[in-house]
């Protein structure tokens, strides 16, 4: 079971002398924290064994490799959803290859809607518990003990001493940010009206199409995670209106370099 896994990681050695300590995944229009990672390798996905290929035109589809905040890092540029088609294997494939290369916590970035009616458009929410209503947790199956127990935990699948220290990045640098339940779901279709209203009562303040397959797999591994979403449009009643990629790449884009200041110095701090 571990040998695609393995086969990936013995070619991706091979390509880069970066001994990771932290992973990163970049979401939709979110790619910009590149920018600020001294890079030192990159490796297309279409060339590492076993690796899906990212379907979405925002993501560009490579490993990147070095230095941000004075530590290694791997960062995915490009990730992989339910809705692309992939099963859950292949969406969190990466993240247990990010484990085998020495990850020890993980950063995952995503563009999300809004169901609290306090959040508006460009809010940053850090992310402090999910609620998932994929069809199939990505743990179904043969359990890979090498990896983790048969039943892991799922007490605390967001860090909560990275959670205070990002509060605490933004309040030096004056950034507004709120906290909040992110509840995942498998597109491709946004939700309608009536589908917003369920939500937000269930107990979601955010919806989107990714994070959480990755972030179960990572806590099945008891990897320490971190989240932040950038609320893209509206979900709540009265402030619904059409929406396309275009706009959340451009409310995403516009807000990112505030996302990215809060993790490259969250990263620095640790």
């Amino acid at each position: 079971m571990l040998k695609p896994y393995l086969e990936s990681v013995d070619y991706i050695k091979s390509r880069t002398k970066i001994n990771p300590s932290l992973g990163i995944i970049l979401g939709t229009g979110l790619g910009g924290l590149v920018k600020e990672i001294e890079i030192i390798d990159e490796i297309p996905y279409d060339q590492i064994p076993h690796f899906p290929l990212s379907t979405v035109e925002s993501h560009s589809g490579k490993l990147i490799f070095g230095k941000l905040g004075g530590k290694d890092v791997v960062a995915m540029q490009g990730r992989f959803h339910y809705y692309e088609g992939y099963n859950m294997t292949q969406v969190t494939y990466p993240v247990r290859v990010m484990k085998l290369l020495g990850i020890e916590k993980l950063f995952v970035s995503n563009a999300s809607g809004g169901l609290n009616p306090e959040f508006s458009v460009g809010e940053i929410m850090v992310i402090e518990d999910h609620i998932s209503l994929f069809p199939i947790n990505p743990l179904i199956g043969k359990n890979l003990d090498e990896f983790g127990p048969r039943f892991p935990d799922m007490s605390e699948p967001y860090d909560k001493s990275l959670i205070a220290l990002a509060k605490e990045v933004a309040h030096d640098h004056q950034i507004k940010i709120s906290t909040g339940v992110y509840l995942g779901l498998t597109g491709p279709s946004l939700e309608t009206p009536a589908e917003y209203k369920y939500l937000r009562t269930i107990g979601a303040d955010a919806v989107g199409m990714s994070t959480v397959p990755e972030i179960i797999v990572a806590r099945h591994m008891e990897i320490p995670c971190f989240a932040i979403s950038i609320i893209t449009d509206l979900g709540v009643p009265g402030k619904i209106k059409k929406v396309s990629l275009e706009e959340v790449i451009e409310v995403a884009t516009r807000q990112e370099p505030k996302m990215t200041l809060i993790l490259k110095e969250l990263i620095r701090r640790l």
